[in-house]
């Protein structure tokens, strides 16, 4: 199964808005407990979390994976951070890539693929607001256009 495709639990549809996304990565997570009986539920939010590389490891910050129900006394904290799984090679070239002014580590989606909760992290360049306004612009266009096109087939 190619990378990025499996059940999709949670994305981060901001990140596309804020950030040119130039490469994706496909990564593990290290969850502890009740964590990927959360997941399956769907209980996952990603729209503040970034990751970051510390000690030639990588850690995702501030995503809200909600406690389980029945989890009681074993249940986890909900924002704890969270070590990526990646292979050597792309960690030290996520390092090299990093270090350029501008270029961030942004999770886009966590999806479920082969009963393994995986997290598909972009290194993306951020955006600047007439860039923003020029990608509105240019889907409002394409909805126009659409929308032109379905009423002539109307007809």
């Amino acid at each position: 199964m190619p990378k990025g495709e499996g059940k999709l639990i949670a994305q981060n549809k901001k990140a596309s808005h804020d950030y040119f996304i130039e490469e994706t990565y496909e990564t593990g997570i290290v969850l502890k407990g009740t964590e990927i009986k959360a997941i399956r539920a769907g209980r996952v939010n990603l729209k503040d979390a970034y990751a970051r590389i510390q000690n030639g490891e990588v850690f995702l910050h501030n995503m809200h994976i909600s406690p389980y129900e029945q989890g009681n006394r074993y249940n986890h904290d909900p924002l704890r951070t969270r070590k990526l799984l990646l292979h050597r090679k792309q960690i030290n070239k996520l390092i090299g890539e990093t270090k350029e002014q501008g270029y961030t580590l942004v999770p886009l989606k966590i999806y479920l693929k082969n009963g393994f909760a995986k997290l598909l992290i972009g290194l993306g360049k951020g955006k600047k607001q007439y860039d923003k306004r020029e990608d509105l612009k240019r889907k409002e266009a394409k909805r126009d256009i659409e929308r032109a096109f379905r009423e002539r087939q109307k007809m």
